[in-house]
């Protein structure tokens, strides 16, 4: 449906007129359908759970006469915060079978709901209800599914759907239609676009308001482009809009990431000037960027300088700090911080226990990591993709073979599906143990169900085949993308090289580079030196003379593990530094 109502910029439009047509024809308007108000219901009171959402459903569907439609309405919004979604639709589709009449607000409900089950295609479904109903379309319906199609990433419907709203005047679009076509863009960075949004809503009848332009220089921060962004604050503040504590907090987020600390006091300066006090996320923002800097002690002080000013840290605030020593590799004081969060009544989410767990398999403590694993369901919450990732690479990183395949196992049966991380962290790992047989089995799996192959999973396993000793079949994988419509990328490129060079097919290796060339993929700094390892390992000093000069050319060096193979080279064979005299100069190891 959304393919039919969005893709094809023609298609929706007679939909739409079709509306009108029935609206002068023999439906009947809602008002008429109004019943009398009956029992009085207070579905905040009585609805607490699943079961009593049902209970009182079937209560109300038996009076007479019908509760009015808002109580009805109420009720779904309730299960709907309530995010059980499921059960509601299942009462929506038996107010239909029921006859029980539909308004504006419940359509707009269960689109909703819908669109927050990432199910917007089922969304768009109920836009011919609108239509039989003689139901008007409103902003906020088409806002809803503006909203739905960005959160699945379907960037391109979602502009299109927009577009035809505003070429064939469906709806006017307002400031929070606007926003969040301008906050969908901005978040998958496309800031020009959301800038060209901004001067469109310059010249409309709908002009732009402190939201709206927050969202432009919000783009601008993430992008650390703070000139561009402080020229729109600028122009803001020209027509009369006043910034407020949002534009203060991108700012001042925009230049901790870039480490400009004497301007971000002057801006919290100038923010208590206008009588604009930093609140809970400005400290969380100063405290992160100090503690990206491994400044985490500063960080503290922060903190412990916003509490006395009354601004109570949230959990945004302690996760930040627990990250900050989580990088420092001092996991034994994120954890103290957990606790104290913990002991000040604020209950950790399992963005906080990823934190926690990333740390302890960095620090190959997966043991540790998997008791944070069981404290998370018996707190009710669920593991996501980003945590059973990293318990998964944490267990290969200690040869937990076994028990890695069991956490895939358990995403397969349980959820979250398992997404393309999952499937590059599991193939490395095999490759990594030598399992290349388990690793082309699931390789040819997701190959079958059309999962993940994309470029990223092909470089793994043409690289482990590589290492494996398998350059053959790596060669006939590698040489079979551009049938599948996959274009080779820089790694790719790299890997296949080193895989020559291991090798010692330093003329093929060679014939790579000229093929990476021809197809417009440049050569980095990691092809140079696969290749300056590959004339080392087989003795080839006078070839890797000539290419080096090619390399300094480039403004390539030696990374550290080249400097270390040339270091032991020498030793063995000092006679080496004589025959590639550009050593001296251009490169200091």
């Amino acid at each position: 449906m959304t393919r039919i109502l969005v893709s094809k910029s023609n298609a929706i439009i007679p939909f739409i007129s079709s509306f009108y047509i029935l609206r002068s024809s023999s439906i009947r308007p809602y008002s008429s359908l109004k019943g009398k108000v009956g029992v009085r219901i207070n579905v905040e009171n009585e609805v607490k759970c699943l079961d009593d959402a049902v209970n009182l459903f079937n209560r109300m569907v038996r009076m007479k006469p019908l509760p009015s439609l808002p109580v009805f309405c109420k009720l779904l919004k309730t299960m709907i915060n309530m995010k059980h979604y499921y059960a509601v639709i299942s009462l929506f589709r038996e107010m239909r079978k029921l006859d029980i009449p539909i308004n504006e607000f419940i359509l707009s409900n269960v689109i909703n709901n819908y669109c927050l089950m990432h199910r917007v295609d089922c969304a768009f479904s109920l836009l011919p209800i609108h239509l039989k109903s003689g139901i008007p379309f409103n902003v906020v319906t088409f806002n809803t599914l503006i909203r739905g199609l960005f959160a699945e990433n379907k960037v391109t419907d979602a502009v299109v759907l927009f577009k035809n709203l505003v070429r064939e005047k469906i709806c006017e679009p307002n400031e929070i239609m606007y926003g969040t076509v301008m906050n969908g863009l901005s978040k998958r960075g496309h800031t020009e676009k959301t800038l060209s949004l901004l001067r469109l809503m310059e010249q409309g009848n709908t002009k732009p308001n402190i939201y709206i332009y927050n969202v432009v220089i919000d783009a601008f921060c993430k992008d650390r482009n703070l000139d561009a962004a402080i020229s729109i604050l600028n122009e803001m503040k020209q027509k009369g809009i006043p910034p407020d504590i949002v534009t203060h907090n991108s700012l001042i987020d925009g230049l901790c990431k870039l480490g400009q600390w004497e301007k971000v006091k002057t801006l919290l300066s100038e923010m208590v000037n206008l009588n604009i006090y930093p609140n809970v996320r400005t400290f969380s923002i100063l405290i992160d960027g100090l503690c990206k800097e491994g400044k985490v002690e500063d960080a503290e002080e922060v903190m412990r300088h916003m509490i006395e000013k009354g601004v109570e840290p949230n959990i945004i605030t302690y996760s930040v700090i627990m990250d900050g020593y989580c990088l420092r590799g001092q996991v034994d004081r994120a954890r103290r911080v957990f606790d104290i969060m913990i002991d000040k009544g604020i209950e950790p989410n399992i963005f906080s226990y990823s934190i926690l767990i990333n740390g302890y398999c960095k620090k190959k403590e997966v043991a540790k990591a998997m008791q944070l694993l069981g404290e998370i369901s018996q707190r009710g919450l669920k593991p996501d993709i980003v945590t059973y990732n990293t318990i998964q690479q944490g267990l290969f990183d200690v040869g937990r073979i076994g028990d890695a395949k069991k956490i895939y196992a358990e995403m397969l049966s349980r959820g979250p599906v398992p997404n393309s991380s999952t499937h590059c962290i599991l193939l490395k790992g095999y490759f990594r143990y030598g399992l290349v047989e388990e690793a082309m089995s699931l390789f040819n799996k997701l190959k079958i169900n059309r999962e993940d192959t994309n470029i990223e999973l092909y470089n793994v396993v043409i690289n482990g085949l590589c290492k494996n000793g398998k350059l053959d079949k790596a060669h006939a994988i590698f040489e079979k993308l551009s049938l599948i419509g996959l274009l080779p990328d820089v790694r790719t490129y790299n890997v296949m090289i080193n895989g020559f060079c291991l090798q010692g097919l330093l003329d093929e290796a060679k014939s790579m580079l000229r093929k990476m060339k021809k197809n417009s993929c440049l050569p980095d700094n990691v092809t140079y030196n696969v290749f300056v390892q590959g004339f080392l390992r087989w003795s080839k000093f006078s070839e890797m003379r000539t290419f080096m000069v090619e390399m300094a050319d480039g403004g390539f060096s030696f990374d550290a593990s080249t400097a270390g193979f040339l270091v032991n080279v020498v030793r063995e064979n000092p006679s080496v530094l004589d025959m590639i005299p550009e050593l001296h100069s251009k490169n200091k190891y």
